[in-house]
C-alpha cells in the first residue's frame, strides 16, 4: 500500500515567506514611527539663523585694589621693597594693573544699540565690553540696573543692528519648547534647548520676580542671554540655575520678558525703577488654616501683619484676611502676590478680594511705592513658620512695653505657661508667646480667651495669631486632637 508523503518543503517555505512579510511590515512600521517622531520634534535651525546675530557676548574688566607693598612685606626696609617692586615690574608684561574678565551674554533690543542683560553680569564692572556676532568689540555704557529684578540696560555706539522680537511670556505653557543662545564658559553663540518646567516660580530672596523654570542647559556665561519660544520671540532672560556643583543640573530660571522690558523702559524714561507696594507680611495658607477660615481648599495669601504707615494700613485690609484675588487674578500661592503688586504703578487703585470670617469681601487699596531695602529692613520682621494643633495654656495680661516692642496696637495676652507634653506644647506654642486674636477676634484677657473658645461650638479648628520677637504668625489649632 502506498501513501502520499507530505512535502517537507512546502510548509517551511510558506513560513519563511510569512516571516519575511512580517519583518518587512515591522521595518515599515518602525520607519513610519521614526518619521512621525522626527516630524513631531521641533526644528530649531531656522530660529537660530534668524536670531543668533542679535545675541552678544559680554565681558567686564575690574581693576584690582592697589596694595601698599610695605604693609604686605614685613621685615623689609624701604630700599629692599623698592628694589623688589622694580624687578617685579620689569618681569611683568604689560605693566600696570592687570584686568580680570567675567563672561556673560545679552541681546540687542533696538537698532541703535540698546542691550538687555543681567545686573549680576555687570554690577562690579569698571568697563563693559560687548562683542557682536561679526567679532566687533565695543565699549558699552551701563544706562541703568535694577538689582531687585537682576536686569541691566546697556548701550553701545552702533547703528543698524539686528534686533530680537519681543514675545509674550504670560502666554507660556508648561511643556512648551524653548531655546537659549549664549556663551557658556566663553563658548560664543552656543545653543541649548528644552521645555518650560514651571511658570511663576518664586525663589528665596526674589519676591518680585515670577521666574520661568526650564530644563534648558544653562551654565556660567549664559547669564543675561535670551530665552526664545518656537516662534523665535524672546520670552525671558536666562538668570539663575539651581546647582550643587556650580554647573547645570536640570533647573534653570529666566526672568519674564514683560518684567525685563518694563524695567528697561523705566530706566530709559526715569533713570530708576519703581514698584507697587501693599505693606503686608503674608504667609502660605495650609489646609488646616483654610479649614479654620471656612475655605473649601487652600489657596491665597494670608495677611499675618500690616506694616504701619503702609497702603494696607490706610485701607480696609485687616490681619487675618486671606487675599484670594488681586486685580481679578487668582492667588494660588502667597508667593504669587508680590510680583502682581509690584507691577502696579504707585498711587493707583487696585481691587482685592479677601476671605474674612468665612465670607468673600471686595476691597480697593491705593498702592504705594515700594521702599528701599534699607527702609524695609527697618520695618519688616519675617514671620516664623506656622505650627498647628490644639490650644491649652495659661495666659496673663500683656504689659505696654511688650506690646510696643512687638508692634501690637492694642490687646493681646501673654502665654504664662504651657502644659508639659500637652497639646499646646506639641503645637509649638511656647511660654512668652503673645496671642492677639483667636478666630480673628481680639483677646485682651484670660476671660476673653475663655469666651472665644466657648463660642466656637462644634468647630474643629481655629486660627490663632501669635506674636514673637521674629514676627507675627498664624497657627491653625485643631480642637479635636
Amino acid at each position: 500500500m502506498m501513501f502520499n508523503q507530505p512535502s517537507v518543503r512546502s510548509t517551511p517555505s510558506r513560513y519563511a515567506k510569512g516571516l519575511l512579510c512580517t519583518g518587512l511590515l515591522l521595518l515599515s512600521t518602525v520607519a513610519s514611527t521614526a518619521q512621525a517622531l522626527q516630524a513631531s520634534l521641533p526644528d530649531f535651525t531656522t530660529l537660530v539663523k534668524k536670531n543668533y546675530e542679535s545675541v552678544v557676548n559680554i565681558s567686564i574688566s575690574q581693576s584690582p585694589v592697589e596694595l601698599d607693598a610695605r604693609t604686605r612685606l614685613p621685615g623689609l626696609n624701604d630700599e629692599e621693597v623698592d628694589d623688589l617692586l622694580k624687578r617685579y615690574e620689569e618681569q611683568e608684561q604689560p605693566r600696570g594693573f592687570s584686568e580680570s574678565e567675567a563672561l556673560g551674554s545679552g541681546f540687542i533690543i533696538s537698532e541703535d544699540g540698546y542691550i538687555l542683560t543681567n545686573n549680576h553680569v555687570v554690577e562690579s564692572a569698571d568697563q563693559v565690553l560687548v562683542r557682536l556676532h561679526d567679532r566687533r568689540q565695543l565699549v558699552a555704557e551701563v544706562v541703568g540696573t535694577d538689582p531687585r529684578s537682576d536686569v541691566a540696560l546697556l548701550k553701545i555706539d552702533a547703528g543698524n543692528l539686528p534686533v530680537v522680537s519681543i514675545g509674550n511670556s504670560d502666554a507660556l505653557e508648561v511643556g512648551e519648547w524653548v531655546l537659549a543662545i549664549g556663551s557658556p564658559f566663553g563658548f560664543d553663540f552656543s545653543v541649548t534647548a528644552g521645555i518650560v518646567s514651571a511658570t511663576g516660580r518664586a525663589l528665596p530672596n526674589e519676591s518680585y520676580v515670577p521666574f520661568i523654570q526650564t530644563d534648558v542647559a544653562i551654565n556660567p556665561g549664559n547669564s543675561g542671554g535670551p530665552l526664545f519660544n518656537l516662534d523665535g520671540d524672546v520670552i525671558g532672560i536666562n538668570s539663575q540655575i539651581y546647582s550643587r556643583t556650580g554647573s547645570f543640573m536640570g533647573l534653570s530660571f529666566a526672568i519674564p520678558i514683560e518684567m525685563a522690558v518694563d524695567v528697561a523702559d523705566q530706566i530709559r524714561e526715569n533713570g530708576r525703577v519703581t514698584r507697587g507696594w501693599l505693606g503686608v507680611i503674608i504667609q502660605e495658607v495650609t489646609m488646616e488654616l483654610a479649614d479654620s477660615f471656612g475655605m473649601d481648599r487652600a489657596y491665597g495669601a494670608l495677611v499675618a501683619s500690616i506694616l504701619p504707615d503702609s497702603p494696607a494700613a490706610n485701607s480696609g485690609l485687616a490681619v487675618g484676611d486671606v487675599i484670594t484675588h488681586f486685580e481679578g487674578r487668582q492667588i494660588e500661592r502667597s508667593s504669587s502676590l508680590p510680583p502682581l503688586v509690584g507691577r502696579v504703578p504707585a498711587n493707583s487703585d487696585a481691587t482685592l478680594q479677601v476671605v474674612r470670617q468665612g465670607k468673600m469681601v471686595e476691597l480697593t487699596v491705593n498702592i504705594g511705592e515700594l521702599p528701599s531695602d534699607e527702609e524695609l529692613r527697618q520695618n519688616v520682621r519675617s514671620p516664623a513658620a506656622p505650627r498647628q494643633n490644639v490650644l491649652e495654656l495659661t495666659v496673663t495680661p500683656l504689659d505696654e512695653q511688650t506690646r510696643e516692642s512687638l508692634g501690637i496696637d492694642k490687646g493681646g495676652v501673654l502665654v504664662a505657661s504651657v502644659e508639659e507634653g500637652g497639646p499646646a506644647q506639641k503645637a509649638g506654642i511656647r511660654k512668652d508667646d503673645v496671642i492677639s486674636t483667636i478666630d480673628n477676634r481680639p483677646v485682651d484677657s484670660a476671660s476673653d480667651v475663655e469666651k472665644v473658645l466657648g463660642e466656637l461650638g462644634d468647630r474643629k479648628s481655629v486660627a490663632v495669631l501669635v506674636h514673637r520677637a521674629d514676627g507675627p504668625v498664624f497657627l491653625a489649632l485643631k480642637l479635636d486632637d
